[in-house]
C-alpha cells in the first residue's frame, strides 16, 4: 500500500469515527442540541427510566413512592397508547415524562419527516393520554440524525443524553448497581421500565436495581430530581 493509500485509509477511519461521535456521543451537539449532566455545583441527581411505559412500571413507581424520589420517564407513544392508565400514574405520582419517539426505531439514515413524525405523534400521545407535553427528547439508542436538531426545534424539545447507562437490559443487578453508582453532582442516570415496544418485558433486574440503588446514593447523601429540575433548580 502506497503512502496515498494509506493516507485515505486513515482519513476515512478518522471520519467513520468523528460520524459516530456525531450521532451518538454523549457531548455532541452536531446533530441535535443535547445536554449528558447537569450543574456540579449541587450534590443532586437525575434518575431516569426509557421505552416505558410497560406492565412493570407501577413495581418501580412504588419504590420510588415509598423512597420518596423523582424521576424522568422517557416515554414511547406507542407504550403510552397500548397503557395509557400507567402512562398517567406516572404523571399523576409527581414525575416527569419525556418524548422517547412513537416506536422506537433506529434513526440513523431516516428523513428528516420520518424523524419528525415519531417525535410529534408521540407528544399527540402523551398528551392526549397522560395530560402533559413532554418538553424533553431522548432519542432511541442515543442515536441523533441529520434533521434531528429541527424537529426539536420545532417541537420545543431539550435533548437529553445521560452521563451513566447501567445496561439493565443485559447486565445482572449486581453490575447495573456498581456501574450507577460511579457517579458524581449532576449526573443523569438511564434505566429502562420497558423493553421497547414488546409487551410484558421482564424488567426485574432494573426493578431490584432500583431498590439497592437509590437507597445507597441517598446515603451518600444526594438529592434526587426530575431532568428538568437538575437543569434549571429554579423552575
Amino acid at each position: 500500500m502506497d503512502e496515498r493509500a494509506i493516507a485515505a485509509a486513515g482519513a476515512g477511519v478518522a471520519s467513520a469515527a468523528f460520524m459516530a461521535w456525531a450521532v451518538r456521543g454523549r457531548s455532541s451537539t452536531l446533530l441535535a442540541p443535547s445536554v449528558w449532566r447537569g450543574p456540579r455545583d449541587r450534590q443532586s441527581l437525575a434518575l431516569t427510566f426509557d421505552d416505558g411505559p410497560s406492565e412493570g412500571t407501577p413495581e418501580i413507581l412504588e419504590i420510588l413512592e415509598h423512597l420518596r424520589v423523582p424521576a424522568t420517564f422517557f416515554q414511547c407513544g406507542a407504550n403510552v397508547e397500548r397503557l395509557p392508565a400507567v402512562a398517567r400514574a406516572v404523571r399523576d405520582a409527581g414525575h416527569e415524562i419525556g418524548n422517547h419517539s412513537y416506536s422506537h426505531p433506529l434513526m440513523c439514515f431516516k428523513s428528516t419527516a420520518f424523524v419528525e413524525d415519531e417525535l410529534r405523534r408521540t407528544q399527540e400521545s402523551i398528551e392526549r393520554h397522560a395530560g402533559t407535553r413532554p418538553q424533553l427528547f431522548r432519542a432511541p439508542f442515543g442515536v441523533r440524525w441529520i434533521g434531528t436538531g429541527g424537529v426539536q426545534r420545532r417541537l420545543g424539545l431539550t435533548g437529553v443524553m445521560w452521563t451513566v447507562i447501567g445496561y439493565d437490559w443485559m447486565s445482572k443487578v449486581e453490575k447495573v448497581v456498581e456501574r450507577c453508582t460511579q457517579v458524581s453532582n449532576g449526573a443523569i442516570l438511564c434505566l429502562h421500565d420497558g423493553r421497547e415496544l414488546r409487551v410484558r418485558p421482564d424488567i426485574g433486574v432494573t426493578v431490584e436495581a432500583v431498590r439497592r440503588l437509590v437507597p445507597i446514593l441517598l446515603d451518600r447523601g444526594y438529592k434526587f430530581e426530575t431532568v428538568s429540575r437538575l437543569l434549571c433548580p429554579t423552575i
